[in-house]
Protein backbone atom coordinates (compact mmCIF):
# COMPACT_ATOMS: atom_id res chain seq x y z
CA UNK A 1 0.00 0.00 0.00
CA UNK A 2 1.30 2.86 -1.05
CA UNK A 3 2.55 5.70 1.91
CA UNK A 4 -0.29 8.36 1.23
CA UNK A 5 -3.31 5.53 1.43
CA UNK A 6 -1.79 4.58 4.57
CA UNK A 7 -1.71 7.80 5.89
CA UNK A 8 -5.26 8.61 5.23
CA UNK A 9 -6.48 5.46 6.42
CA UNK A 10 -4.71 6.03 9.41
CA UNK A 11 -6.06 9.40 10.23
CA UNK A 12 -9.29 7.63 9.44
CA UNK A 13 -9.03 5.90 11.96
CA UNK A 14 -7.70 7.98 14.38
CA UNK A 15 -11.05 10.15 13.21
CA UNK A 16 -13.33 7.66 14.05
CA UNK A 17 -11.38 6.45 17.43
CA UNK A 18 -11.90 10.59 18.61
CA UNK A 19 -15.45 10.52 17.72
CA UNK A 20 -16.37 7.26 19.42
CA UNK A 21 -14.05 8.40 22.65
CA UNK A 22 -16.73 11.89 22.21
CA UNK A 23 -19.61 10.24 22.05
CA UNK A 24 -18.37 7.75 25.30
CA UNK A 25 -18.19 10.80 27.03
CA UNK A 26 -21.13 11.36 29.70
CA UNK A 27 -22.55 15.21 29.44
CA UNK A 28 -21.84 16.92 32.70
CA UNK A 29 -25.51 18.08 33.06
CA UNK A 30 -28.95 16.84 31.57
CA UNK A 31 -31.52 19.48 31.74
CA UNK A 32 -35.29 17.69 31.82
CA UNK A 33 -37.72 19.95 31.06
CA UNK A 34 -42.13 19.11 31.05
CA UNK A 35 -43.68 20.70 28.64
CA UNK A 36 -47.11 21.42 29.03
CA UNK A 37 -49.67 19.51 26.41
CA UNK A 38 -50.60 22.57 24.04
CA UNK A 39 -46.89 22.54 22.79
CA UNK A 40 -48.43 19.55 20.91
CA UNK A 41 -51.06 21.58 18.94
CA UNK A 42 -47.83 22.61 16.70
CA UNK A 43 -49.38 21.62 13.44
CA UNK A 44 -52.45 23.74 13.86
CA UNK A 45 -49.89 26.72 14.32
CA UNK A 46 -48.29 25.39 10.96
CA UNK A 47 -51.68 25.12 8.99
CA UNK A 48 -52.57 28.39 10.24
CA UNK A 49 -49.42 30.23 8.39
CA UNK A 50 -49.69 27.74 5.49
CA UNK A 51 -53.53 28.53 5.28
CA UNK A 52 -52.69 32.25 4.60
CA UNK A 53 -50.25 32.04 2.84
CA UNK A 54 -52.48 29.86 0.53
CA UNK A 55 -55.19 32.26 0.70
CA UNK A 56 -52.76 35.37 -0.74
CA UNK A 57 -51.07 33.07 -3.29
CA UNK A 58 -54.36 31.69 -4.71
CA UNK A 59 -56.72 34.72 -3.71
CA UNK A 60 -59.38 33.12 -1.77
CA UNK A 61 -61.91 35.58 -1.30
CA UNK A 62 -64.63 35.17 1.00
CA UNK A 63 -66.69 38.66 0.70
CA UNK A 64 -69.82 37.23 -0.60
CA UNK A 65 -69.55 33.55 -2.12
CA UNK A 66 -66.44 31.94 -1.42
CA UNK A 67 -64.58 30.42 -4.18
CA UNK A 68 -63.60 26.90 -4.60
CA UNK A 69 -59.76 28.18 -2.77
CA UNK A 70 -61.52 29.43 -0.12
CA UNK A 71 -63.23 26.83 0.65
CA UNK A 72 -60.59 23.97 -0.27
CA UNK A 73 -57.78 25.88 2.41
CA UNK A 74 -61.00 26.05 5.14
CA UNK A 75 -61.25 22.20 4.61
CA UNK A 76 -57.62 21.24 4.83
CA UNK A 77 -57.47 23.75 8.19
CA UNK A 78 -60.51 22.39 9.69
CA UNK A 79 -59.09 18.52 9.45
CA UNK A 80 -55.78 19.12 10.67
CA UNK A 81 -57.24 21.34 13.69
CA UNK A 82 -59.63 18.22 14.50
CA UNK A 83 -56.56 15.05 14.07
CA UNK A 84 -54.68 17.23 16.17
CA UNK A 85 -57.68 18.04 18.78
CA UNK A 86 -58.68 14.36 19.01
CA UNK A 87 -54.43 13.75 19.36
CA UNK A 88 -54.44 15.98 22.38
CA UNK A 89 -57.74 14.85 24.24
CA UNK A 90 -57.16 11.24 24.20
CA UNK A 91 -54.34 9.05 24.19
CA UNK A 92 -53.66 6.37 21.78
CA UNK A 93 -51.26 3.43 23.49
CA UNK A 94 -50.04 1.11 20.94
CA UNK A 95 -53.61 -0.79 21.60
CA UNK A 96 -55.90 1.49 20.97
CA UNK A 97 -53.81 2.83 18.41
CA UNK A 98 -54.68 -0.57 16.34
CA UNK A 99 -58.61 -0.89 17.40
CA UNK A 100 -58.47 2.88 15.89
CA UNK A 101 -57.11 1.56 12.67
CA UNK A 102 -59.40 -1.31 12.85
CA UNK A 103 -62.41 0.73 13.57
CA UNK A 104 -61.39 3.73 10.60
CA UNK A 105 -61.06 0.87 8.28
CA UNK A 106 -64.36 -0.78 9.33
CA UNK A 107 -66.17 2.36 8.67
CA UNK A 108 -64.49 3.38 5.38
CA UNK A 109 -65.43 -0.55 4.22
CA UNK A 110 -68.93 0.01 5.43
CA UNK A 111 -69.39 3.21 3.27
CA UNK A 112 -68.19 2.08 0.46
CA UNK A 113 -70.44 -1.00 0.79
CA UNK A 114 -73.01 0.91 1.49
CA UNK A 115 -72.50 3.23 -1.67
CA UNK A 116 -72.11 -0.08 -3.98
CA UNK A 117 -75.85 -1.48 -2.66
CA UNK A 118 -77.45 1.82 -2.26
CA UNK A 119 -76.36 4.06 -4.84
CA UNK A 120 -79.18 6.14 -4.70
CA UNK A 121 -77.65 7.16 -1.19
CA UNK A 122 -74.62 8.61 -3.06
CA UNK A 123 -76.75 12.17 -4.14
CA UNK A 124 -78.38 12.78 -0.93
CA UNK A 125 -74.85 12.85 0.71
CA UNK A 126 -73.50 14.76 -2.44
CA UNK A 127 -76.75 17.07 -1.47
CA UNK A 128 -75.74 17.77 2.13
CA UNK A 129 -72.22 18.34 1.92
CA UNK A 130 -72.51 20.45 -0.92
CA UNK A 131 -74.57 22.74 1.56
CA UNK A 132 -71.35 23.30 4.13
CA UNK A 133 -68.93 26.37 2.87
CA UNK A 134 -66.50 26.45 4.92
CA UNK A 135 -64.46 29.52 4.35
CA UNK A 136 -62.24 32.03 6.60
CA UNK A 137 -60.41 34.76 4.82
CA UNK A 138 -56.37 35.40 5.51
CA UNK A 139 -56.95 37.94 8.67
CA UNK A 140 -58.72 34.81 10.42
CA UNK A 141 -55.62 32.54 9.59
CA UNK A 142 -53.49 35.24 10.67
CA UNK A 143 -54.96 35.75 13.87
CA UNK A 144 -54.95 32.35 14.51
CA UNK A 145 -51.42 31.85 14.22
CA UNK A 146 -50.46 34.91 15.90
CA UNK A 147 -52.42 33.49 19.22
CA UNK A 148 -50.72 30.13 19.04
CA UNK A 149 -47.40 32.00 18.52
CA UNK A 150 -48.00 34.36 21.56
CA UNK A 151 -49.15 31.40 23.80
CA UNK A 152 -46.10 29.83 22.68
CA UNK A 153 -44.17 32.16 23.71
CA UNK A 154 -45.50 32.82 26.96
CA UNK A 155 -44.91 28.91 27.01
CA UNK A 156 -41.44 28.84 26.44
CA UNK A 157 -40.66 31.80 29.22
CA UNK A 158 -42.78 29.73 32.09
CA UNK A 159 -40.70 26.71 31.45
CA UNK A 160 -37.34 28.67 32.21
CA UNK A 161 -39.14 28.27 36.05
CA UNK A 162 -39.85 24.87 36.17
CA UNK A 163 -37.06 22.38 35.03
CA UNK A 164 -34.87 20.27 36.26
CA UNK A 165 -31.41 19.43 35.90
CA UNK A 166 -29.45 16.10 36.21
CA UNK A 167 -25.22 15.94 37.39
CA UNK A 168 -23.18 13.56 38.43
CA UNK A 169 -23.76 13.88 41.92
CA UNK A 170 -27.36 15.69 42.29
CA UNK A 171 -30.32 16.16 41.37
CA UNK A 172 -31.60 19.62 41.00
CA UNK A 173 -35.58 20.68 40.46
CA UNK A 174 -35.38 24.87 39.82
CA UNK A 175 -38.55 26.40 40.24
CA UNK A 176 -39.98 29.53 40.77
CA UNK A 177 -39.24 33.27 39.34
CA UNK A 178 -36.68 33.83 41.76
CA UNK A 179 -35.23 30.50 41.56
CA UNK A 180 -35.84 28.35 44.04
CA UNK A 181 -33.72 25.36 44.17
CA UNK A 182 -34.39 21.84 45.28
CA UNK A 183 -31.13 19.64 45.68
CA UNK A 184 -31.63 15.38 45.74
CA UNK A 185 -29.01 13.07 45.65
CA UNK A 186 -28.19 11.43 42.18
CA UNK A 187 -26.36 8.19 42.58
CA UNK A 188 -28.47 5.02 42.37
CA UNK A 189 -31.04 7.31 40.63
CA UNK A 190 -33.62 5.32 38.87
CA UNK A 191 -35.40 6.18 35.65
CA UNK A 192 -38.33 4.73 33.86
CA UNK A 193 -39.63 5.75 30.62
CA UNK A 194 -43.36 5.27 29.39
CA UNK A 195 -44.87 6.13 26.20
CA UNK A 196 -48.29 6.05 26.46
CA UNK A 197 -49.45 7.93 23.32
CA UNK A 198 -47.75 6.52 20.28
CA UNK A 199 -49.53 10.26 18.26
CA UNK A 200 -47.72 12.14 20.98
CA UNK A 201 -44.43 10.26 20.31
CA UNK A 202 -44.78 10.74 16.55
CA UNK A 203 -45.21 14.82 16.94
CA UNK A 204 -42.58 15.42 19.46
CA UNK A 205 -40.81 11.71 20.52
CA UNK A 206 -42.21 12.82 23.87
CA UNK A 207 -43.44 10.80 26.99
CA UNK A 208 -43.58 10.29 30.68
CA UNK A 209 -39.80 10.06 32.55
CA UNK A 210 -40.68 8.96 36.23
CA UNK A 211 -37.29 9.31 38.47
CA UNK A 212 -36.71 7.65 41.64
CA UNK A 213 -34.26 9.45 44.01
CA UNK A 214 -32.20 7.00 46.08
CA UNK A 215 -32.74 9.50 49.49
CA UNK A 216 -36.32 9.91 48.55
CA UNK A 217 -39.61 7.87 48.37
CA UNK A 218 -41.63 9.73 46.37
CA UNK A 219 -41.57 9.48 42.43
CA UNK A 220 -40.91 12.51 40.55
CA UNK A 221 -43.15 12.35 37.28
CA UNK A 222 -42.24 14.45 33.90
CA UNK A 223 -45.14 14.44 31.64
CA UNK A 224 -44.41 15.30 27.80
CA UNK A 225 -40.85 15.53 27.87
CA UNK A 226 -39.58 16.25 24.14
CA UNK A 227 -37.01 13.66 22.53
CA UNK A 228 -37.26 11.55 24.95
CA UNK A 229 -35.16 8.38 24.17
CA UNK A 230 -32.72 11.01 23.51
CA UNK A 231 -32.89 12.28 27.01
CA UNK A 232 -33.21 8.92 28.85
CA UNK A 233 -30.02 8.01 26.79
CA UNK A 234 -28.00 10.47 28.09
CA UNK A 235 -29.27 9.96 31.43
CA UNK A 236 -28.04 6.55 31.64
CA UNK A 237 -25.12 7.13 30.48
CA UNK A 238 -24.17 9.60 32.76
CA UNK A 239 -25.34 6.90 35.32
CA UNK A 240 -23.32 4.04 34.16
CA UNK A 241 -20.41 6.22 34.22
CA UNK A 242 -20.59 7.32 37.82
CA UNK A 243 -20.94 3.83 39.12
CA UNK A 244 -18.14 2.68 37.18
CA UNK A 245 -15.96 5.35 38.91
CA UNK A 246 -17.39 4.80 42.13
CA UNK A 247 -16.44 1.24 41.88
CA UNK A 248 -13.28 1.83 40.78
CA UNK A 249 -12.82 4.46 43.54
CA UNK A 250 -14.25 1.58 45.77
Amino acid sequence: MPEENRQAVSSASQARSESADKAAIPPRAIFLVPYPKIILLYPILLAAIAAAIAMHVFGGTVDQEPNRSAIVVAEIFLAITAVNLVILAFDFPRATSLTLFFFIAAVVMGFVLLVTFKPDVMPLLKDAFARLHPAANATFYWSVAGIMAAIYVAVFISIRFDYWEIRPNELLHHHGILSDLERLSAPNLRIEKEINDVFEYFLLRSGRLILHPSDDRRAIVLENVPFIDRKEESVTRMLGALQVQIRKNG
